[in-house]
């Protein structure tokens, strides 16, 4: 008869990795639920207070005309960008205006991305095996911000910078990271 104990240590190091993985995950997912004011990590969540164009290019770094045609053509505005899990990972947010203009934000086979605009480094949302890419690809609904999380291994992106993020033809530029 094994006892729990052993029955973890007799797994392939293949399944104790994605064990691993998939805590770590879970532990990043927790760490944003009590460290972001926003949503809690992993869900969606009614805003709390509608920002405008201006005030959402002050939080984030760029300029108010930006904010509004990001608006207009995509139905989103960027809430917020900043390190979180210990500096590991990219918390990206943003507000669904319009949620037929947005519907592209959420296709899962379009790959969003973030380029450091002092390195030209190329980050990615990180996959996991069982629970998939950490993004949000629900269908949108009007009013709710949304998530994702891109890797920053090796501490890439700092406090400061200013990132790209791109999601296909969508494209946000001189975001600054909190």
């Amino acid at each position: 008869m094994h006892t729990r104990t052993q029955a973890i240590e007799s797994r392939s190091p293949a399944r104790a990795g994605r064990v691993l993985l998939i805590t770590a995950a879970l532990a990043i997912a927790v760490a944003t639920a009590v460290g972001a004011a926003d949503t809690p990590a992993g869900h969606e969540a009614e805003a709390t207070a509608p920002a405008g164009p201006a005030s959402v290019a002050a939080a984030v770094g760029e300029d108010a005309h930006a904010a509004g045609d990001v608006a207009a053509r995509w139905g989103v505005e960027v809430t917020s960008i900043r390190l979180t899990a210990h500096n590991h990972m990219i918390d990206f947010r943003y507000r669904v205006l319009d949620a037929d203009k947005a519907a592209d934000l959420f296709k899962r086979q379009i790959k969003p991305h973030l380029v450091d605009q002092k390195t030209g480094l190329v980050l990615s949302v990180p996959e996991t095996a069982k629970v998939g890419p950490l993004r949000n690809s629900n269908t949108p609904q009007e009013g709710r911000i949304y998530w994702m999380f891109f890797g920053n291994a090796g501490f890439l992106v700092k406090p400061g910078d200013k990132v790209t993020v791109t999601i296909g033809d969508f494209r946000v530029e001189n975001l600054v990271v909190e």
